[in-house]
C-alpha cells in the first residue's frame, strides 16, 4: 500500500464503532476515564498507518542514525550526522530509514527521542534498532503522527507498557500496538498547523518570561548587593527603602527566598541586623583558651606543632568595634584520618566516618555513613565530638568550605582528611557564629578564592582555613546577631512555604483546566528535596528550659513561638532541614532538657506519605 491514499485505505477501519473507548487509556489507573471523539474520528492502530522499509546489513558506507543523532526538541534529526563505512557498522545498524520517516527511540523513552528525518543524504541512512520506524502512508500527516507520539495520553501507555527500571525500553510490538486519534487528511493537515502556531506563541511566551527572570535576578541580586554593602544605618536604611519599593516583584519564587536568607546571613556577618554592643570582643581571652588547649594537645600527642600563619588578606568591612583575627589564633583544626594505612599488628576499631559529601551548610546527610579501620590507641584523635565544626575541604567551587556542627547522630563517629575539625575552646567565641562566617557569602566567597580548582571541582588546604580572617563581634552582639537571624529566617521559611503552594495551587488549577477542556487528566509530578519520613510521632513535644542562646535550639526556640507544643511533622516542616539533622537536633535538645523528653510514642504509618496522597 505504500503510496496509497489515506480516503483509499479509511475503509479499513470502518469496524470501529464510532465513540469507541480508547484501549490506551484504560491500562492505566490514573486514565480510567474514557475519551470518545469526534464522530468523524477514528481510534486506529500504530501498525497500520504507516510501514516500515526493512532491515539491512550496511554493505557500503552509509549515515549512521543512533540515539544521539536526535534533536528532540526540534523533533528533526541533528545537522552533522556521521558517515560510517560497512566495516565498521555497528551490529545495532540495520533499519533503512528515508525522508518523511518517522523514527522513535524505544530505548528510555521518557527522554522523547522522536524525529522526523527531515532530509535527502548523499549515503543511506540506516538507524539503529533502538528506534521503531513509522513511515506513514499517504494522506497521513508525519507531523501530526510525531505530535501524538509526544502527548500526554501516549507517553501514559508507553509508561504502562515499558520494562526495566534504570534503563526503561517499550518493544517494538507494545509500541505497533498502541492506538492513536485520527481525524481526516485535511482536519490533521489544520490541527497541525494550529498547533505549530500556538507552539510558535508559547516559544515566544517562554523567552520573554525568560528574559523577565534574567532582569528580574539582576535586578534582585543587585537590590540585596546594595543593602548588604550599606556601611552605615543610613545608608542601609536608604537601600532598605529602595528594596522595599519593588519586593513584591522582585520575589516572586520560592528559590528567590533563598536568595535574600543568603543575603540575610551576609547582612549578619557584616553587623547590619544588630546595633553595635557597648562591649569589646574579648579577643586576648580567646586566644589564650585556643593557646592553652592547643598546648595540651600538642603534649598529649593529638596534634603536631605547627607553623604559625598570617592572617589572609580581606576587603570586607565590619564595624570598628569588632576584632578580625585568623582563624588558627582562636580555633584549632585537625586533619582527618586518611585511608590505606598499615594496621597490622594493632589494636584497631571500627568506627563510621564524615566524608565530603556527609557535610552540608548547616547540617549533616547521615543516611550513608561509610565505615573504617583505625587504632584504638588513635580514636581519641579522630573522634568527633559534640559542638566539633566540621568544614569540607572541597567539591564543587561553590560548595568547597561548607560547615556544619556536630551535634551527635552517630557513635563514634570519626572525619576523614578531606573534612577538617576546628574547636573553638573559648565561650567568648561561639560555634554558631563560626559556622554563620564560614557558610555565609564572606565564607564562600574566601573558599573559592583561595581554593585550588580542577574543571567545576575545587578544594582548600589547612593553612588556608587557618589563614581565615574571621570577624569577631563581642559575645553579647553574636548572640543578638544569631537570635535576629534566627527570627527572621524562620519567617522567610513560612513566606517561601506560601509561595510555593501558590505555585503548587496554580499548577492544579492548570492541570484542571486542561482536564476539563481535553478530558486528559495529567498527573502531577512532585520533586520536594526533602521526603516526609513514613511514620509520624503521635506523642506532642513540648518546650522544656529555653537556653541562654537560642541559635543552640532551633527547635526550642519555635515551640516557644508556639505555646510551647507542637508535633513532630509540624515542628520538622518548620526546621526546614533533613530529616535525619532534625532528628539529630532533636535528640541534642532533649538531652539539654530544652525540649522535655517525650511521652512513650506511638509511630503509626503517615497515609499521606504512604497512599501518595
Amino acid at each position: 500500500m505504500v503510496g496509497s491514499s489515506w480516503g483509499m485505505c479509511w475503509s479499513r477501519f470502518t469496524h470501529y464503532q464510532i465513540c469507541l473507548p480508547c484501549p490506551l487509556l484504560s491500562s492505566r489507573g490514573a486514565l480510567t476515564n474514557r475519551i470518545y471523539l469526534p464522530h468523524h474520528w477514528k481510534w486506529v492502530s500504530l501498525s497500520t498507518v504507516g510501514h516500515t522499509w526493512g532491515q539491512k546489513k550496511p554493505d557500503e558506507s552509509f549515515v549512521y542514525i543512533d540515539v544521539s543523532s536526535i534533536d528532540n526538541k526540534a523533533g528533526v534529526l541533528s545537522k552533522n550526522l556521521e558517515v560510517v563505512s560497512a566495516s565498521a557498522a555497528p551490529s545495532r545498524a540495520r533499519k533503512v530509514i528515508n525522508k518523511g520517516t518517522l523514527i522513535y527511540s524505544t530505548v528510555r523513552p521518557y527522554l522523547l527521542n522522536i524525529a522526523i528525518v527531515d532530509r535527502e543524504f548523499d549515503f543511506e541512512p540506516i538507524a539503529s534498532t533502538a528506534f521503531a520506524i513509522i513511515h506513514p502512508w499517504d494522506g497521513i500527516s508525519t507531523r501530526f503522527l510525531y505530535l501524538y507520539l509526544r502527548s500526554p495520553i501516549f507517553v501514559r501507555y508507553v509508561e504502562s507498557v515499558q520494562i526495566g527500571m534504570a534503563y526503561p525500553a517499550i518493544s517494538d510490538e507494545k509500541f505497533y500496538s498502541g492506538v492513536v486519534p485520527l481525524p481526516p487528511t485535511e482536519e490533521q493537515y489544520r490541527i497541525v498547523s494550529k498547533v505549530d502556531e500556538l507552539m510558535a506563541l508559547c516559544d515566544k511566551l517562554e523567552a520573554q518570561q525568560q528574559e523577565h527572570r534574567k532582569l528580574q535576578n539582576a535586578l534582585r541580586q543587585s537590590s540585596l548587593q546594595s543593602v548588604a554593602a550599606a556601611t552605615s544605618p543610613h545608608e542601609l536604611q536608604t537601600t532598605w527603602a529602595r528594596l522595599a519599593e519593588s519586593f513584591g516583584w522582585m520575589f516572586q519564587k520560592p528559590e528567590d527566598v533563598d536568595d535574600f536568607i543568603a543575603e540575610l546571613k551576609n547582612m549578619a556577618v557584616r553587623g547590619l541586623l544588630e546595633l553595635p554592643s557597648p562591649t569589646l570582643p574579648a579577643i586576648e581571652k580567646i586566644k589564650t583558651s585556643c593557646d592553652s588547649l592547643r598546648s595540651q594537645y600538642i603534649k598529649s600527642g593529638l596534634m603536631r606543632r605547627q607553623k604559625i600563619v598570617g592572617v589572609a588578606d580581606s576587603d570586607v568591612t565590619y564595624p570598628e568595634h569588632w576584632a578580625v583575627s585568623p582563624f588558627d589564633e582562636v580555633g584549632i583544626v585537625i586533619g582527618g584520618v586518611t585511608k590505606g594505612r598499615d594496621l597490622r599488628g594493632r589494636d584497631v576499631i571500627t568506627c563510621p566516618y564524615l566524608a565530603v559529601a556527609n557535610v552540608q551548610r548547616g547540617f549533616f546527610k547521615l543516611q550513608e555513613l561509610k565505615t573504617i579501620q583505625i587504632g584504638k590507641d588513635e580514636l581519641e584523635k579522630y573522634l568527633v565530638k559534640d559542638s566539633d565544626l566540621l568544614i569540607a575541604e572541597g567539591g564543587d567551587w561553590d560548595k568547597v568550605g561548607r560547615t556544619a556542627i556536630w551535634r551527635g547522630g552517630a557513635e563514634n563517629c570519626l572525619h576523614q582528611n578531606h573534612v577538617f575539625k576546628a574547636r573553638v575552646p573559648s565561650e567568648s567565641l561561639l560555634n554558631e557564629w563560626v559556622e554563620l562566617v564560614f557558610n555565609s557569602g564572606v565564607g564562600r566567597d574566601y573558599f573559592a578564592g583561595a581554593s585550588k580548582q580542577t574543571t567545576n571541582l575545587a578544594s582548600i588546604n589547612m593553612t588556608q582555613l587557618r589563614s581565615f580572617p574571621l570577624p569577631i563581634p563581642p559575645l553579647d552582639e553574636q548572640r543578638a546577631i544569631l537570635n535576629k537571624l534566627g527570627v527572621l529566617t524562620e519567617l522567610c521559611l513560612v513566606w517561601r512555604h506560601q509561595l510555593q503552594t501558590k505555585e503548587e495551587l496554580a499548577s492544579l488549577l492548570a492541570g484542571a483546566a486542561i482536564a476539563v477542556f481535553t478530558g486528559i487528566t495529567t498527573e502531577q509530578e512532585e520533586d520536594e528535596p526533602v521526603k516526609a519520613p513514613q511514620t509520624e510521632l503521635i506523642a506532642p513535644l513540648r518546650l522544656g528550659q529555653m537556653p541562654d542562646i537560642k541559635t543552640q535550639a532551633p527547635l526550642a526556640t519555635i515551640l516557644a513561638r508556639h505555646n510551647g507544643e507542637m508535633g513532630a511533622n509540624d515542628l520538622w516542616q518548620r526546621f526546614g532541614g533533613e530529616i535525619d539533622a532534625f532528628y539529630a537536633q532533636l535528640k541534642n535538645e532533649v538531652a539539654h532538657g530544652w525540649i522535655l523528653e517525650p511521652a512513650v510514642a506511638e509511630m503509626r504509618e503517615n497515609i499521606f506519605t504512604a497512599t501518595g496522597a
